[in-house]
């Protein structure tokens, strides 16, 4: 979603703010803007990319010297991606610039009611309300200072907004001064020395500072080169929790890859092992990162949700197995979207998991609120420190995978299943289902994962020559049963995101329940075979789901365990994982459809790393 910079300091702000959008660009966005303060107010937007705007930076020298400014990279919400309807929004006075995340709700009436008193709107955007807002309020602001009644008439402007926001503001009177205000969704604080940072995500200014400060909901933040002022919306006193970054900037550059994707691709046994590291303590106990729950409370559950979007609920849909199996309490698995819509019966002995890469999902954060409302506990499965859905939970395991900057995910995705399966081992252990030992058997298991990842990584070559043969086709389709369902939908995913193909996943044995009429001569069938281990009838059965659909003409694309011969005779391109216990195979078969994707993709001459009309963090609903 869209990306926000602020900088005050004693250095020339627009190179840090430009930085700074380059460094959120993965995020999704369709135009850009800059504000910076320097005497007067300067502003600069154009539709596309960054690239437009520095273009047409280019012949304004006077912005260079302004140490105040702001950024923003948008995604059209309401008004098109045109140059008029990027941010920042001006004033119609002119005296302060607004730039805005998210959907003020109320904007229409808000809007109504600012024309009948004679303002002009040059936007088809809900921002601009802000912006005129702001105006209004600063004739009447009280404060010592300038930057005091700034913040001051951001508060009142808060108090009429409904919806979901991250507003910053610069005032042409209050120089050295940036304004910012929270209400679901994300802002956070840079603490540097003898400059601040405001950003949407840390990577914006990660490249100055480490050190930064966690907003709280509802609150309003005031930053200048040597202070930092928090309060909420109604002018009381708040306190930011301050935490340190533990990744630097060169965590997020491409390290000589050709896409972000490709190289979050390569780390994943590097970033299943971190979210492996020191879960178990001197007694074999699984420990969470926080817990704000007994063991009683979590003795006390007997029904577990768990809620997601996207990738995240595919990862879902692989816990539910796990914890199922491990746990015997009952696991159903909701679109976060869909969720808090149909009325979920939920108590204090309901356990909803929430999952979420960024920590700022809307549709996960709204359904986690619910969870919340009707007394159930929640945990959250994360990857950003001081996010606002673990601030929200009760307890918390964060993934430790490292920024993710492509949009499309594929180390979050197994950092999530990673998570998942220590959630249930944790669950079962509380529950006195499994013992210590039993649980650390199963982490040993798991600590094999990077291993055998970097196995699969390995052998990818002839993945991504098949990959050159099929960039052309109409549609693919991919089957698995049991935890392979899953990882056929996660494939399928990958592909319609990156490629813009037709792609559906099936579980293999509703084929024949309508889906086989998709089976035209030379179809692509992505076929994920359980392990004749264990599962064997499955197995078997999945094996003439194969037959079925090469009989049909299709071309079969299988991915199987090491071993297993009894697929070969059926497959037209067999490509092996190693040896993985049915309920952790995910971690090993998902990785081939990745690379499958990202080549496709690729071929077909598309932005990998940004595919069109995606955003990396869903921050509306």
């Amino acid at each position: 979603m869209c990306g926000i910079v602020g900088y005050a300091g004693a250095r020339p702000a627009l190179n840090i703010v430009l930085d700074g959008l380059r460094r959120l660009e993965y995020r999704g966005y369709d135009s850009a803007g800059v504000a910076i303060v320097d005497g007067g107010l300067f502003t600069a937007k154009r539709a596309g990319k960054l690239a437009n705007l520095e273009k047409a930076l280019q012949d304004e020298a006077g912005l260079s010297a302004g140490t105040t400014g702001i950024g923003h990279t948008r995604w059209a919400t309401h008004g098109g991606p045109t140059d008029r309807n990027a941010h920042p929004h001006r004033s119609a006075d002119g005296r302060v610039a607004v730039i805005h995340n998210g959907i003020i709700e109320n904007f229409a009436k808000l809007r109504a009611e600012l024309e009948a008193s004679g303002i002009e709107f040059a936007s088809d955007t809900d921002t601009e309300c802000a912006a005129h807002l702001l105006a209004i309020e600063l004739q009447t602001a009280v404060g010592d200072t300038p930057g005091a009644r700034l913040a001051e008439a951001m508060r009142a402007v808060c108090r009429r907004l409904e919806g979901a926001f991250t507003l910053l503001a610069v005032d042409v009177q209050a120089p050295g001064v940036v304004v910012g205000a929270r209400r679901n969704s994300p802002l956070v604080v840079g603490r540097g020395t003898g400059e601040n940072y405001l950003a949407s995500d840390v990577s914006a200014f990660i490249e100055h500072t480490r050190e930064a400060v966690e907003l709280g909901q509802d609150q309003v933040v005031l930053i200048s080169a040597d202070d930092i002022v928090i309060t909420d919306f109604h002018g009381a006193a708040a306190e930011g929790r301050p935490f340190h970054i533990d990744w630097d900037a060169s965590a997020a550059e491409k390290s000589g890859y050709e896409y972000f994707m490709l190289k979050e691709i390569a780390e994943q046994p590097h970033a299943v092992a971190e979210t492996l590291l020191g879960r178990l303590n001197e007694h074999g106990d699984l420990m969470l990162d926080e817990v704000r729950l007994t063991d009683q409370d979590l003795r006390d559950v007997d029904k577990v949700f768990i809620v997601a979007c996207g990738t995240a609920y595919h990862s879902g849909m692989v816990a539910k197995y796990a914890i199922e199996h491990w746990t015997r309490i009952p696991c159903e698995v909701e679109l976060a979207s869909e969720f808090r819509y149909r009325d979920p019966v939920l108590d204090r002995s309901t356990l909803v998991v929430a999952i979420s890469q960024s920590g700022e999902t809307m549709d996960t954060l709204m359904a986690l609120r619910h969870a919340k409302e009707q007394k159930a506990r929640v945990l959250a499965i994360c990857n950003t420190n001081g996010s606002t859905i673990p601030r929200e939970s009760d307890a918390v395991l964060y993934t430790h995978a490292g920024p993710e900057i492509a949009v499309a995910s594929t180390k979050a995705f197994l950092t999530q299943l990673v998570a998942c399966y220590l959630v249930g081992l944790h669950l079962a252990q509380v529950r006195g289902v499994k013992y210590a030992d039993e649980v650390a058997a199963v982490v040993a298991q798991l600590q094999e994962m990077p291993g055998k990842v970097e196995q699969v990584l390995d052998m990818m070559e002839p993945i991504r020559l098949l990959a050159r043969e099929l960039a052309e086709a109409k549609s693919v389709l991919f089957i698995g049963r049991h935890v392979s369902y899953p990882v056929a939908l996660e494939g399928a995913l990958k592909l319609k995101e990156l490629a813009y193909m037709h792609a559906e996943g099936f579980a293999a044995g509703e084929l024949k329940h309508g889906p086989i009429a998709l089976i035209d001569h030379g179809t692509p069938v992505v076929c994920v075979v359980p392990s004749p281990r264990g599962r064997g009838v499955l197995h078997d059965k999945v094996v003439s789901n194969i037959q079925e659909v090469r009989a049909r003409g299709a071309r079969t694309i299988v991915i199987a365990e090491e071993g297993d011969t009894a697929v070969a005779p059926y497959a037209d391109h067999l490509f092996y994982v190693p040896v993985t216990p049915t309920l952790l195979a995910p971690l090993v078969t998902t990785v081939p459809l990745q690379v499958l994707a990202c080549e496709i993709a690729s071929a077909r001459g598309h932005d990998v790393d940004q595919p069109r009309n995606l955003a990396k963090s869903v921050t509306v609903e």
